[in-house]
């Protein structure tokens, strides 16, 4: 179950946005989302036209991905809240984990990163107008076609990039498997238009800086690496794309097959034996 607050100004497109963030977490898993029920928080004078927009973007996420609206509940709240409460199956022998990185692994990433700055941005008007497409098409595509891409592969470990921003869904990923360390390659993160510039100009969300706080100590960070490049990298995502640990072997035919459906998807760092921390950050 997932919900949060309007990140767009347009109904329809936050519905989107929210079905598309919650149905991720069981693509993550490799399990294919089958039921849903929505999970709406609206103030009382909020019109009923814009509450139906909402609905009907949630539901055209859980259509485009196979999954049937069984129900829900609604809640009285000064503030807005829409997500979902899905359920998906996955037989039990293929599982995804975020915890069993090999050494040799390669690390993909399928959606290009940013979405929490230039949404900080966006409040404050500073975005060109194919930028604000941009984000907002990123945040309301499903992961469905990358999960599936998966199949046939050897994944040994699979996340979605979230809440925590890439490094720390990275950490998670590092600091659950066993003796191995992730390197990641800080130029070759796929990142949104005009996020960089934005960070650059410290539009940085609140969020951001409690992902640097809570996992600053646990990072090593090269010293040439640009503050505006790992505030990018600490900012949390708004429905992220799949974070995958592939042998090298199979790693680069899988994101030439990415390609053709996921240009933003790249190959991102590598997994490496065990150093003096979990995640280095070069």
């Amino acid at each position: 179950m997932d919900i949060f607050p309007p990140v767009v100004d347009d109904p329809y497109m936050y519905g989107q946005i929210a079905a598309a963030n919650s149905l991720s977490d069981v693509y993550a898993m490799g399990g294919r989302p089958k039921l849903a029920m929505n999970v709406l928080c609206m103030p009382e004078d909020l019109p009923q036209s814009v509450l139906s927009d909402v609905l009907q973007g949630g539901y055209s996420k859980c259509r485009e991905a196979d999954t049937i609206i069984c129900g829900g509940h609604t809640i009285k709240d000064k503030e807005p809240k829409y997500g979902l409460c899905v359920s998906g199956f996955v037989h039990p022998d293929k599982i995804l984990k975020n915890n069993g990185c090999q050494e040799g692994d390669l690390i993909i990433i399928t959606k290009a990163v940013g979405t929490g700055i230039l949404n900080t941005a966006m409040k404050a008007d500073l975005l060109q107008p194919s930028t604000v497409k941009t984000l907002s098409e990123s945040m309301a595509q499903l992961n469905r076609v990358a999960a599936e891409m998966l199949e046939g592969f050897t994944v040994n470990a699979c996340t979605d990039v979230t809440g925590f921003g890439l490094i720390g869904h990275a950490y998670e990923m590092a600091h659950g498997s066993k003796d191995i360390s992730i390197v990641l390659e800080s130029q070759k993160v796929p990142i949104l238009p005009e996020a960089l510039e934005m960070a650059e100009m410290g539009i940085v969300p609140a969020g951001a800086y409690k992902n640097r706080e809570w996992m600053g100590c646990s990072v090593q960070a090269g010293l040439r690496i640009p503050l505006a490049l790992t505030d990018v990298m600490y900012d949390p995502q708004t429905s992220g794309g799949l974070m995958v640990s592939v042998p090298e072997k199979e790693a680069h035919k899988l994101i030439a097959r990415m390609k053709d459906h996921l240009p933003t998807a790249e190959i991102i760092g590598y997994v490496d034996k065990l150093t003096k921390k979990s995640l280095i950050v070069k």
